[in-house]
Order: structure tokens, then sequence, then C-alpha cells
């Protein structure tokens, strides 16, 4: 994947990962979920994209972890099921498997739990026959470091951004449909990423990114309703207000975002990255100062973060 805000440099080993399924291991090609699993039929399930960082004893570390794991749980609450196991039992899980990988620097994992197998494709919780299925799946990826100063395009879709009455952007649920609607929109038009508006016409996020823009000095995002607890954008939120720069969670609309000095996305999986341009609009040839030196922070963060090891 090459034109995308995710994309990674291609790695051989990634054909031989081995996948947990529910506590066992599987070759890439093995790893295998019932059609009648709920995720399969009904995209009912909850998921945490996670970032590995080496240690000091070289060993992987699952930055931020206890933050992921927090809103898992979280959403499995809120879908009504009850997760099979503890935090700490999940974490040892996940671990397990990055070792069983010789995995510790530059890998994704995907964490994915479904409601379980169905007696039948309904959707009818009290059809689901078994506890909830866990997938873990580890990759060497890294992001294309051209990201990382380069700037995205995005491009502002007809898809909003809903009321959590009809779906909870609070959520981080397997059903992404206007997520994936979005992309293909935006990918259409020819851009990085979507951009996406909330019902009300004011900036919300984007299709699987959270974005900022920076004017006179202050960094603006959205208010937050109408998109997910990212946790990458809480501590870039939390690092610019520890570092003397003002943060405004507010209602803004595309003719901020067009006049923006800067621009730029955040997400687990590449951190901070550039907005170069928006709906044809260029916002700036190159990465903004502030957009460094928030890549700077969160990389120092993520540091931190590693050296306290597992």
């Amino acid at each position: 994947m090459t034109h995308s805000t995710h994309a990674y440099a291609p790695d051989p080993r990634n054909d031989n990962v081995l996948i947990d399924v529910n506590g066992k291991l599987f070759s890439r090609n093995e790893a295998k979920v019932s059609v009648f699993d709920s995720g399969f039929v009904l995209g009912d399930g909850v998921w945490e994209g996670l970032r590995i960082h080496p240690g000091p004893d070289g060993y992987g570390v699952i930055a931020f972890l206890d933050q992921h794991l927090k809103r898992l749980y979280d959403g499995a609450k809120t879908l009504d099921f009850a997760m099979p196991l503890t935090k700490d039992a999940l974490k040892s899980r996940l671990y397990d498997c990055l070792d069983a990988n010789n995995a510790h620097d530059g890998v994704h994992m995907r964490l994915m739990v479904t409601r379980g197998i169905k007696a039948t494709p309904y959707q009818d919780p009290r059809a689901t026959i078994t506890p909830p299925t866990i997938v873990i799946i580890p990759e060497f990826k890294t992001p294309v470091s051209e990201n990382a100063t380069k700037g995205a395009s995005l491009f502002t879709v007809h898809v909003r951004r809903g009321y959590p009455d009809v779906q909870d952007q609070k959520l981080n649920s397997h059903s992404k449909l206007n997520c994936i609607m979005a992309c293909i929109q935006a990918t259409k038009a020819g851009a990085d990423e979507a951009l996406m508006l909330d019902p009300h016409g004011f900036v919300a996020t984007c299709n699987s990114t959270h974005f900022f823009i920076v004017r006179g000095g202050e960094l603006w995002t959205s208010t937050g309703d109408f998109c997910l607890g990212g946790i990458t954008r809480g501590m870039i939120i939390e690092l610019a207000q520890a570092n003397g720069i003002a943060v405004r969670e507010k209602n803004f609309s595309l003719h901020d975002v067009y006049n923006a000095d800067e621009a730029f996305i955040t997400g687990t999986f590449a951190g901070v990255s550039p907005v170069a341009s928006v709906d044809g609009r260029e916002i700036s040839q190159q990465r903004g100062p502030i957009a460094e030196r928030m890549q700077m922070l969160y990389k120092e963060l993520v540091a931190r973060e590693s050296a306290k090891g597992r």
C-alpha cells in the first residue's frame, strides 16, 4: 500500500508471521475464523491498533497499552459482551505473540475481539453460542519515511460523522462502513485520506486519523463530539499544552482549514504526519514548524514510554 496515510514499506517477514486465534498460534495462511463468527457476519466487535517499540532490554513494548485496553474493554461493555480474559491475561497473550514472532521493533499489531460464533447468521446477540473470539495479528510495518515530511493530500467527502444515537463514533467497532465509504470517495478523488465533517458542517476528523490545524500559533482540533477518542490525539493535546502551545478544541469550518498556517494528522500507526493540501487548496509546501515540533515531542514521549519496559 503506497498511496495512503498508512503507507508502509513491504517486509518479507510478514509472509511467515504467526497469528494468535483464541490463544493458539497459526501461520498466516492457516489463521481462520468461522463464517458464523459475529465479526464476519455482522461486524459485531471491537478492535485496537497497537504500535510496538523496543524497550530497554531489546524486547518490544506496546506503547500506551493501558489506554488502548481501557478503550477496548469499554467498547465490549457498550456492546454488552463480557471479555473472556482479564486485562493482565490479555497483555500476556499479546506479548507472547510478539515474542513468538521475534517482533520487537517496527511492528504494528491489530487486536480484534468479536462477540463470538453464532448458531445462525442473525443479529440477535442471544444467537451467539461461544465466548468472544480474540485475534492478534502482528506485522512488520514501518511507515514510509516521506510521509513524515512530504505532507498528505486530503479531500472533504459527503459522508458525515453522525450522531451517537445512530452509531456512536466513540465506539471503535468492527463496523466501519462510514469510514470505508469516506475512504473510497477520497481515493476516487486522488487523495490520501478523507476529511469528514460533523452533522452541522464543522470539521470532525479523518476516515482513519485525527485532524489538526495551526492558526496564529494556536493548535485547533475538533470538539471531539463526533470522532473516536483518539489516544494519539489526546497525547498531542497534552504535549502541546505542556510545552506552551495553546490548544483549542472547537468548532471550525473548511474556510478555517483552507486558510490554516499548517495542518497535520495523528494516529497510532504513523504518529504525527503533515498535511500538504485539502480539496486542492495548498496548506503548506513543506512540514510546518509546529508539526515538526509535535513530531519531536511525540517521539520523545514514546521513547519515555518504551523505556519503562513491559
